[in-house]
Parts: C-alpha cells; structure tokens; sequence
C-alpha cells in the first residue's frame, strides 16, 4: 500500500521554506508570521512581568468586561486549567478578580482591575516601537493593505453577521 501510494504523482509537497507552493504554504506562512508577531508582543510585555497568555485574557476582559472563566478560555484558545493558572496569575498580581455574579452564587465572573487597566494601557506604549519592525520590510500602504487582507482572511463576511 505504501508502495503505490509513493508511486502516485503529488502536488508540491509542504517544506515550509520560502516560496513553498504545496496546499499548506498559507498555513506555514501565517505560523510563520504568527511566531515574529509572538515574539514582538512577548519582548514589549517582558519589562511590564507578564506573558501573552496573560495579555490575551487582559484584551478579552478590556472588550467584553467580566467574563466568565469558560468564556475566557473558549475566547483565548486556552483549556479550562490554563485560564485558572492565567487569572490566578492576574489576580496575585492585582491586575483582575473575580467577582461573585448577581443570581448564580457558585459563579464567578472576572473582572480587570484599575491596576490591569494601566498595564494594558502600558503594554500599548511599550509595543508601539516594536510593531513597526514587524512591518519594516514592507512598501508604503502595504502594512494597511496586509491587515486589511489578514481581517478578511480571519472574519470572512459569510461567518459574521
């Protein structure tokens, strides 16, 4: 079986290098891309003590306001014993807590405090010089014209409403 499957002719074959053309270079690209994003936003928020991780539930908890842990974890991409170790992290730091939620007494919600609101405001001021060496390599326009493309990708028109 391994034989004949061998002998079929393929498509390009993912490398991962550059100028891949197999049905997997978007993919590798963007986790390329993702990895030197990752590593700006890890560099600006090391002098502030905090990792992306925290970040992430940081910029839920700025756009939606309390959130329940299950939505942080289903909103970040984290499993239900990471978002614990994340707001753990947070809430030993002061930078959220959790708060009872009026009607369901076992619930908590969480919540970012004034201290989280300044080290988000912090982290912003501290990236501001980084992101543009992610963008550095690239013509006039072409940093609008990326993210634009990169929201289209992300939030096809067909998935929102």
């Amino acid at each position: 079986m391994a034989a004949n499957a061998a002998d079929k002719p393929t498509a390009s074959r993912a490398t991962g290098r550059h100028g891949d053309t197999s049905p997997f270079a978007l993919g590798l690209l963007l986790r390329r891309a993702h990895w030197r994003a990752a590593a700006m936003a890890t560099e600006a928020l090391r002098p502030l003590g905090i990792e992306l991780r925290h970040f992430a539930v940081l910029i839920v908890l700025m756009d939606r306001g309390p959130t329940m842990q299950r939505d942080l974890a289903a909103a970040t991409g984290a499993d239900k014993a990471g978002i614990m170790r994340v707001v753990d992290d947070l809430e030993r730091r002061g930078l959220a807590e959790r708060k009872a939620v009026p009607g369901d007494r076992r619930a908590r919600a969480v919540e970012i405090t004034p201290a989280g609101i300044e080290l988000f405001d912090a982290a912003h001021v501290s990236a501001q010089p980084l992101a543009g060496r992610l963008v550095a390599e690239l013509g006039p326009g072409e940093p609008e014209k990326l993210m634009d493309l990169l929201t289209r990708f992300a939030y096809p028109a067909d998935e929102h409403p």
